[in-house]
């Protein structure tokens, strides 16, 4: 995939290998995994994280496959999921992170040019998700307030 905000094409990366199951040594149980799954959620992981604590801790290479959902929709279905997508809420947050430092560095062009290019994969997302029905269409991201965006 070629890449957004350079001339450059991007690195291929690794594909999963195609299962239609899991496999019979992985972790199966679907009260035991969600019940893991919340319990990180509470500690203040993210889904990337809890995904990876699986697959490495407790031998779930696929929570779909072991149980036929998503952590996203198990976390739905216990009403805590969080109200901004994962790619979004990091994206905000490397946004504000370079705001900070701009407001400490005026001149430092080469940042300002990466705000720049962040906020409008924000803008991106947010457009994307408002066509999924994901988020609401009245939802913006103002960089003003973008810090209040992200509470869980």
């Amino acid at each position: 995939m070629a890449k957004m905000h350079t001339r450059k094409k991007g690195k291929s990366g690794s594909t999963k290998p195609i299962r239609t199951e899991a496999p019979a040594w992985s972790l199966t149980d679907a009260d035991e995994i969600t019940k893991v799954v919340l319990d990180m959620w509470k500690q203040g992981n993210s889904t990337s994280e809890i995904g990876m604590s699986l697959r490495d801790n407790y031998g779930v290479p696929d929570v779909t496959l072991a149980i036929g959902k998503k952590i996203t929709t198990i976390l739905e279905e216990n009403n805590v999921a969080p109200n901004v997508p994962e790619d979004l809420y990091n994206l905000i947050t490397k946004a504000i992170g370079v705001r900070k430092h701009l407001a400490m560095n005026t001149k430092d062009v080469h940042n300002r040019r990466s705000l720049q290019s962040t906020e409008s994969k924000i803008r991106r997302l947010v457009t994307y998700y408002q066509s999924e029905k994901i988020l609401p269409l009245e939802w913006k991201y103002k960089p003003e307030t973008a810090e209040m965006l992200l509470t869980r």
